[in-house]
């Protein structure tokens, strides 16, 4: 936490993180150099560079699962919050590995082209014709130079440089890129493939991604359904429904969508209660997913405190974030829909169980 913005420090969860991602990743290459040659087709021997450059290619299409996967599996269930808040190294692995794949490929397929490897990758085939011999290089292309924008501009300063409305908006491209990588995979090596093995692996990779978000999006209608109607049954529009105070974890947060995008974080912290934004004056981080720490509501991504009663960061420390009203209805919170500006303060509310 800064008075201005600073890049952020690693620490041990971060460090722990890429460790682990490291030996998963060296482990898996390791695993798939040994076990390759076994399932391969004796008739059609592959040269080891050819089959070190396909251990890259399976391992960053699987990485690149992985990563669309932890999205969704963070909003069905919190557990999986910690791997969604580092999930941008996930996204730098990725890259570099696929990174490596291209080089292997070029390498090898381009060693002694009397052009310009990359040149000779772009023109060796250019039948955009036909789907039959399509030139699936260029999906890959562009699934990589998506990946190398991406990881690129994951540094905090460009998500503070761009805005954070930007910043997303840029980063959604990572759906167009794994939709070319599985285009990429089909045209390429599945067309030419006789072990079923990884064609089942790149279907079910897709599935999987889909399966998620489709039942991520189904949950979150169902909840937004469920605030809609107890805001209908609630004396006062103006007013929106959050609960029992019990049901709000004690040192957690309830999040509940206002109109339209705009989401506030109902905290509860003992016997008081206070509600602010959920987004954090810092990134937009989820302040509705983090805790209550020595007294402070505490950002999960980069640990900027705001205080319960006014939405200030505590001195010297110049952050501020909107706070909302919220009151006691018939045992249920309530939330008004208006925020106050940020740094208003609003005196937490007191109940008794």
């Amino acid at each position: 936490m800064s008075l201005r913005h600073t890049p952020v420090q690693w620490n041990r969860t971060k460090l722990v993180y890429d460790a682990v991602l490291a030996v998963a990743v060296v482990g898996f290459i390791v695993v798939f150099l040994r076990l390759a040659p076994e399932f391969a087709d004796t008739t059609r021997p592959v040269d080891g560079a050819i089959q070190r450059m396909r251990a890259f290619g399976v391992c960053a299409f699987l990485m690149l699962t992985l990563i669309l996967c932890i999205g969704p599996l963070a909003r069905l269930d919190r557990r999986f919050l910690p791997l969604l808040y580092n999930r941008r190294h996930l996204g730098v692995m990725t890259c570099l590995v696929a990174l490596t794949h291209a080089v292997y490929v070029l390498n090898w397929y381009f060693a002694f082209s009397p052009t310009p490897k990359l040149t000779a990758l772009v023109t060796a085939n250019t039948a955009y014709g036909q789907l039959l011999g399509f030139p699936f290089e260029a999906f890959g292309i562009f699934a990589l130079v998506v990946l190398v924008i991406l990881a690129a501009t994951s540094h905090d300063f460009w998500l503070a440089f761009l805005s954070a409305p930007v910043w997303k908006t840029l980063h959604l491209l990572i759906y167009p890129a794994y939709a070319a990588v599985v285009a990429h995979i089909a045209l390429g090596y599945l067309q030419d493939a006789t072990n079923p093995a990884f064609a089942l692996v790149a279907g079910g990779g897709g599935l999987v991604v889909a399966g998620l978000h489709v039942a991520a999006l189904m949950t979150d209608r169902a909840r937004h359904r469920s605030n809609t109607a107890a805001a209908t049954a609630a004396s006062d529009t103006d007013w929106v429904d959050v609960g029992p105070p019990e049901a709000i974890p004690d040192g957690r947060a309830r999040i509940v969508r206002l109109d339209g995008d705009e989401r506030v974080a109902v905290f509860r912290d003992g016997n008081r209660l206070a509600a602010v934004s959920n987004a954090c004056a810092h990134q937009n981080g989820p302040l509705g997913e983090g805790r209550i720490i020595d007294g402070c509501i505490t950002c999960p991504w980069h640990g900027f405190q705001y205080r319960l009663e006014d939405g200030r960061s505590p001195p010297p420390f110049i952050e501020t974030i909107p706070t909302y009203r919220l009151r006691l209805a018939d045992r249920r919170v309530q939330v008004h829909r208006t925020a106050n500006p940020p740094g208003t303060p609003e005196e937490p509310l007191t109940w008794t169980a």
